[in-house]
């Protein structure tokens, strides 16, 4: 055969291909070259510089390079001119096989800066490859019975080449006696087989040299050729001939290995070893079908030995060759057509393109969360897929052909459910149904839609006086459904003014913990109740707040010693009280009145005659009403001037005290006139301050936000004053800032008083007789009382102001609300009032008996 040699040209073309990628505002180009195989060493297959924008000078400097050996093995870049040429000769063949293209991927690197450039060499096939048979000489025994139009298959010719390159065409040397047919496959390829056109005759010719010839589509073209030898048989001129040349059968895919799919029958007239048939494979059945099928060369039974896959193969050609035990032995053919249907086997597959987790709980309702495709390998009905969702989720499917998108079916709160475990299944159509189920977690994410809540409405804090600053009074304590830093909590004091000054100058709050804490030192009598605005916010975007009131009650402490209001002295040393010689015992001497700014208890006053009294076995000091009255008969031997030492103490824990020294003068004057001074009262014009003292005093004490009762001694029966603080039920205490913060005594008017908690109501003043100064009676009228005539003319109108004043003391009580763990109590008074019946029990000091004197005075 003549060989063609062919000068092909180095390189024929080269395509750029430019690839726009939009994103991130670059541009990537793809650079894509061909080059034919078997091209020589050298041959330029494109100039990368050019086509990477790479200036020729700057190569040696960027050092251009190929970067992978695989491209160093079949490419070289040349650094004077940026051209990339064939290192080695290629082979497609070789490279890419039977592929029907055939691309190397080249990878360029430059540095300064350093980059790398992917490039594509595309290898064009070249008809390097004659066709060739798989023998050179092949032997065809034919009867010399054979029929005209009988037929031979011969093996086909092979060519590496692909495309037109491959094998296109088949030629028989010219005979007499066959001619050639070409058949061609389903997949394109090409098989010849002989046909005889005139009886054969072993006599005549008993064998035939053919020449078979395959050519392929190149250009030039190239040829392969088998001789083959046909061989004339005699005697034995019946083949073994199948009922039909063509058999259809249908198998499901799931068919078991070894299951019955067909039993061939060839006859074969002949008798004897012409006419015992035997079967097997053709030569143009595949090696996949032999190892899928298995054929009794006896029986001619067709059996499955390997597993069917409709969604690998749908169809099978089998060629079945059935051939005689004659001498030559002759054959007879047919193709056995399998078709496999599909059973439905291959459950359907959910494949997650997206999905958003976690959701946020503000979601609106038809969100999409997610998209799915779904796939099923089987066909017709086994491969229609439906999704379905779990019903007890707020979510729902919506389709379109095979994709799926999970979206919202309603409003989602993250508080009453924090995950959700959608079950996705997919179902084929299918009989029986193949199911695959997919879980999914999703997660709802906070949103900062609820406030936080205080545990209580309110909150009450007690905190004794004197406290040292930094104590704690008390926690609020709020929470919040949400999550994260919207349920992180901050407290704080919302602004506000107490006293004219800011409440965050008393009151300090942890903004963490939220426990509350006292800035300064609380004091009783200048504040009783401190309501508190206490704010909390969350942490969230926006914030959301809430506010609750903290009641801070300052609890009395006794830090007040009593005060002394009577008997007072205008100087350093107190006026002396005069007592007659003739004063019966029970005589009073004076009264001693005081008063404490504590409260409660600690506000409960008591008197006693202290043993540093010049001599204490003459006077008594009545326990709670502070009487000083003489205690036995004066006598002459007794000291003129008596210094009496009463101290005054409250009930506190510890009890504190104060001392008062009283000085009484024993006289030699009538009892009737020593009478006036006793009264401890003088004129309003020569006196006026002990009056004056007396109110300003009590209305001081008054001022403290307090809850008093009053009591009178029952020498006091015609005071022209009845002091008395109204009392409301602890119950209903307002507590508004402004009742806690200001409070004023009052003095009223002896008839608009109101009694006691009883609802007494106070008697009128008594008639102006009662206050006139009383006749003198006769008495010890020696020359003692002459000689103090003088001095009792000097006090006479001090003493008809006190015989008109008749003021008793008053002890002044509050009784605060017993809250810290009992019922609240109102505040009582302690001793009787003027002219009135008792309110409420109170301890009273028994008195000693009452002495008249002459004008029915005591």
């Amino acid at each position: 055969m003549e060989s063609v040699s062919l000068q092909r040209p180095a390189w024929k073309w080269q395509v750029l291909s430019l690839f726009l990628l939009c994103g991130w505002g670059w541009v990537s180009g793809q650079i894509r070259y061909s080059v034919v195989e078997e091209s020589e060493v050298g041959t330029v297959v494109g100039n990368v510089a050019r086509d990477l924008g790479l200036k020729v000078e700057e190569l040696p400097g960027r050092r251009l390079r190929l970067g992978s050996e695989e491209s160093l093995r079949h490419f070289a870049v040349r650094l004077d001119d940026g051209a990339l040429v064939v290192s080695q000769q290629l082979d497609r063949e070789r490279l890419c096989g039977a592929a029907a293209s055939c691309v190397l991927s080249v990878q360029v690197v430059t540095e300064n800066p350093l980059q790398l450039f992917r490039l594509e060499v595309e290898i064009l096939d070249v008809n390097d490859n004659s066709p060739s048979f798989p023998t050179s000489r092949r032997t065809l025994r034919v009867a010399e019975s054979a029929t005209v139009a009988a037929r031979f298959p011969l093996e086909s010719a092979q060519d590496p080449d692909v495309g037109t390159n491959a094998v296109g065409s088949y030629r028989l040397s010219p005979n007499s006696h066959f001619s050639l047919d070409v058949k061609q496959q389903q997949d394109g390829k090409l098989f010849p087989e002989l046909v005889l056109e005139r009886a054969l005759d072993r006599e005549e010719q008993p064998e035939l040299q053919l020449v078979l010839t395959a050519v392929d589509g190149g250009s030039p073209a190239r040829s392969g050729t088998v001789q083959i030898t046909v061989l004339v048989q005699d005697v034995n001129d019946n083949a073994p001939t199948f009922d039909r040349t063509t058999y259809k059968v249908q198998v499901p895919e799931n068919m078991p290995v070894g299951a019955l799919l067909l039993q061939l029958n060839a006859s074969d007239p002949d008798e004897g070893p012409n006419g015992e048939t035997q079967y097997s494979f053709g030569v143009h059945t595949s090696d996949s079908v032999r190892r899928l099928f298995a054929l009794d060369p006896r029986s001619g039974e067709v059996r499955v030995s390997g597993a069917l896959d409709f969604e690998e193969s749908p169809f099978y050609e089998i060629y079945v060759r059935a051939h005689d035990g004659g001498i030559p032995e002759m054959e007879g053919h047919c193709v056995l057509q399998v078709e496999v249907e599909d059973v439905n086997d291959n459950p359907p597959e959910v494949l997650l393109t997206s999905l958003l987790n976690p959701v946020p709980e503000d979601t609106p309702p038809e969100t999409v969360m997610g998209l799915f495709n779904i796939r099923d390998r089987d066909s017709g009905a086994n491969g229609d897929v439906s999704l379905e969702i779990s019903p007890d989720v707020p979510f729902a499917i919506r389709s379109l052909q095979n994709h799926f998108s999970l979206v919202t079916r309603e409003s989602l709160d993250r508080e009453s459910t924090s995950q959700y475990a959608v079950e996705l299944i997919a179902r084929d159509g299918g009989s029986p149904a193949l199911t695959t189920t997919l879980m999914l977690l999703l997660n709802i994410s906070d949103v900062n839609d609820n406030p936080p809540h205080f545990l209580q409405p309110s909150y009450d804090a007690f905190l004794p006086e004197n406290n040292p600053p930094g104590s704690l009074l008390c926690t609020v304590s709020a929470s919040d459904p949400d999550d994260g830093d919207n349920s992180r909590l901050v407290y704080s004091i919302e602004s506000g003014q107490v006293q004219g000054a800011p409440t965050s100058s008393f009151v300090h709050i942890n903004p963490d913990n939220g426990n509350l804490y006292a800035q300064r030192t609380f004091d009783f009598e200048q504040l009783q109740v401190l309501p508190v605005s206490v704010a909390v916010r969350d942490s969230g975007s926006p914030p959301l707040h809430a506010n609750v009131t903290v009641y801070i009650f300052v609890l009395d402490q006794n830090d007040h010693p009593p005060t002394i209001l009577h008997p007072a002295s205008d100087s350093d040393v107190p006026a002396a009280q005069r007592v007659p010689l003739s004063a019966p015992p029970g005589y009073l001497v004076t009264k001693v009145t005081a008063v404490d700014a504590d409260a409660g208890h600690n506000a409960w006053l008591s008197y006693r005659l202290l043993p540093q009294s010049t001599d204490p076995s003459l006077f008594h000091v009545s326990l709670y009403s502070g009487e000083v009255r003489t205690a036995r008969a004066l006598q002459d031997t007794d000291a003129a001037v008596q210094q009496l030492i009463v101290q005054v103490v409250d009930n506190g824990d510890p009890p504190l005290s104060t001392t008062v020294t009283i000085t009484v003068a024993l006289e030699e004057v009538t009892l009737e006139d020593s009478y006036k001074p006793r009264d401890f009262l003088a004129g309003p014009k020569e006196k006026p301050d002990l009056t004056l003292y007396l109110i300003i005093a009590l209305a001081a004490v008054s001022t403290v936000s307090q809850c008093y009762g009053t009591c009178f001694s029952p020498g006091s029966d015609r005071s022209d004053f009845t002091f008395l603080r109204p009392c409301p039920p602890p119950a209903t205490l307002p507590r508004e800032t402004g009742a806690f913060l200001s409070a004023t005594g009052t003095l009223r008017d002896p008839g608009q008083v109101r009694g006691s908690p009883g609802g007494r109501t106070a008697p009128p003043p008594p008639p102006a007789a009662a206050l006139a100064p009383r006749p003198r009676r006769g008495g010890r009228g020696g020359r003692r009382g002459r000689r103090r005539s003088g001095k009792r003319r000097a006090g006479s109108r001090r003493a008809a102001t006190a015989r008109r004043l008749r003021l008793a003391p008053v002890l002044l009580s509050w009784e605060r609300s017993a809250a810290i763990g009992g019922a609240a109590r109102p505040c009582e008074p302690i001793a009787r009032r003027l002219r009135g019946a008792p309110a409420s029990p109170a301890p009273v000091e028994p008195r000693p008996p009452q002495t008249m004197n002459g004008s029915g005075e005591r």
